[in-house]
């Protein structure tokens, strides 16, 4: 590995990775921001000095003014190996566990060191003056977690519901001991233990 001329390192024009718009001035910003990460991420070339793997590190290295960047020479691959080196270099093989990330870390800063968070990929997808509509998120506040599933009044949708939940009727509203309710209704929450029952589910997490 060395440190070399920016100007000596030469772009892979087949390299089929790019980073655009948002995702790119993040990595640019970071590594403004950090460019120590690229000695222990160093770009990755040939003996003709043309990238291997970090092609569009490169380009942001060159976007953030760097003059010189770190290098590590493979010099021992056949020219099939290099081409599959380029896929595999680019090919994710895990997934972010959302919920650590959401309850553990500070989504600003995830956002600002370049973590695309999910709505990230609608917008970047978006064209000029093209808008994009999410649907409004139905807020409650018991002290449980949950999943709400709505149906219209009297729809087929909500008839296949309640055969399929096996709903059972329930009182409707709270009642004192010794009183007399005014009305039942379909039960409308479901524990979800009770819920795998009802619909056959085998599932080992607790």
């Amino acid at each position: 590995m060395e440190l070399i001329d920016i100007r000596k390192v030469i772009k892979n024009p087949e390299n089929p990775r790019i980073i655009k718009d948002s995702k790119f001035h993040k990595l640019v910003k970071s590594i403004k921001e950090f460019p120590e990460m690229l000695k222990l991420r160093p770009i990755v070339v040939n003996n003709d000095m043309v990238v291997l793997g970090g092609n569009m590190r490169l380009r942001a290295c060159k976007e953030a003014g760097l003059k010189e960047v770190w290098i590590m020479k493979a010099d021992n691959l056949t020219e099939e190996q290099q081409k599959e080196f380029i896929v595999k270099d680019n090919v994710g093989y895990g997934q972010w566990d959302w919920d650590i990330l959401a309850n553990e870390w500070d989504t600003e800063l995830l956002e600002d060191w370049g973590l695309d968070l999910l709505i990230d990929e609608q917008i970047d997808r978006l064209e000029d003056d093209e808008e994009i509509e999410l649907p409004q998120s139905v807020q409650l506040e018991p002290p449980k977690e949950y999943i709400l599933i709505m149906a219209e009044p009297n729809s087929v949708d909500w008839e296949e519901l309640k055969e399929m939940l096996k709903l059972k009727m329930v009182r409707r509203g709270g009642y004192k001991k010794g009183s007399t309710f005014d009305a039942v209704s379909l039960e409308r929450v479901l524990w979800w233990d009770d819920f795998k029952k009802r619909i056959n589910v085998n599932s080992s997490t607790k």
